[in-house]
């Protein structure tokens, strides 16, 4: 894709313009969105996507498009792994439900700037070194491994991490909440609130869920356009997902096998692809080896979406046989 100068800034503004909204409607009227208020706002932003999409099939063609809906779902489906550990910050500090979404957010906000950062590094690193893609795949394999060993996080195994820890012990913290604010006055001094570190910790746990995320959508598309929106959509509609689906993601049991299957398949493909183009010097002398296949995109995508849909369906089965079976023993 050659994408101008001119594109790249109109994407931004409109984007920023969505968000900015989004915080202005939250930060008018602070609550704890319905189900129905939820889901209006999820199908509002799935859908902004898929017309993005459409946008790209009408201008770029089918390819373009297949690269970017595909890249979308992966981020999408990686971000609401995510929100098993939101459910666990949001819990551990004990935020009021009705200023979280303010936090997600804020949070979410942070996370996209930072992002940017990596996405930018690490299509540079692509442009110039193409055996990235070795590492990239290693690593996303030995997440999946690790995901399908470990499942989902619970409360007592999540760890502060360093900047978290180092806010809690600089800062000058109130003991409570106060509203939604970040500062508040305290016997004449001016604290920051709990607030604070809860943005930061979303903020900071979602950039290391980006070491994963990012290289496993670079195995979709080097486009750097593609890669950052795909994110920034992805992203968009976490907050209200929170709120709709957070009650059953404890009971989504095979969520992270299908998503170990997912990252696996990405770094297999990413190593595919670096063999198919490699210029090491100590593999086959430095030549491409010819064995190794493309993958296409609609292998791709049929790959997602199957694994995907197969953990959900095999949760719901599970959840429902877990319920006769509570039915029938409370009858006894």
């Amino acid at each position: 894709m050659n994408v101008s100068g001119m594109v790249w800034a109109g994407t931004l503004v409109a984007l920023t313009a969505v968000l900015l909204a989004d915080l202005f409607i939250i930060g008018r009227r602070p609550h704890e969105p319905s189900v129905r208020e939820s889901s209006l706002w999820v199908s509002f932003y799935v859908g902004l996507a898929l017309l993005f999409g459409a946008g790209l099939w009408v201008t770029a063609g089918g390819d373009v498009a297949g690269q970017f809906y595909t890249g979308w779902l992966t981020e999408y489906s990686l971000s609401v792994d995510n929100l098993f550990v939101f459910v666990i910050i949001m819990a551990r500090f004990r935020v009021p439900r009705k200023y979280q979404q303010k936090v997600l957010l804020i949070g979410i906000v942070l996370a996209l700037v930072m992002r940017g950062g990596f996405i930018a590094a690490g299509a540079a690193l692509i442009s110039q070194f193409s055996w990235v893609f070795y590492i990239f795949g290693g690593f996303l394999i030995y997440t999946a491994i690790n995901l399908a060993r470990q499942g989902e996080p619970e409360e007592d195994e999540f760890k502060e991490n360093v900047l978290i820890r180092w806010s809690r012990k600089a800062l000058p913290l109130s003991r409570d909440y106060d509203g939604a604010k970040l500062t508040t006055h305290e016997a004449g001094r001016r604290l920051f609130t709990p607030m604070l570190v809860v943005m930061i910790a979303i903020g900071t746990t979602d950039l290391i869920f980006a070491l994963d995320s990012i290289p496993a959508i670079f195995g979709i598309t080097k486009e750097p356009y593609l890669v950052f929106t795909a994110n920034v959509f992805a992203l968009m509609g976490l907050r209200q997902l929170y709120f709709l689906v957070g009650g059953l993601l404890d009971r989504l049991v095979y969520l992270s096998y299908g998503l170990a299957v997912v990252l696996g398949f990405i770094g297999v493909k990413l190593v595919l692809e670096a063999l198919a183009d490699n210029n090491l010097p100590f593999l086959n002398g430095g030549d491409p080896i010819g064995w190794a296949p493309h993958i296409p995109i609609w292998l791709s995508l049929s790959v997602i979406v199957g694994c995907l849909s197969l953990a959900t369906l095999a949760s719901l089965v599970k959840l429902s046989r877990d319920r006769r079976r509570e039915l029938v023993e409370a009858r006894r």
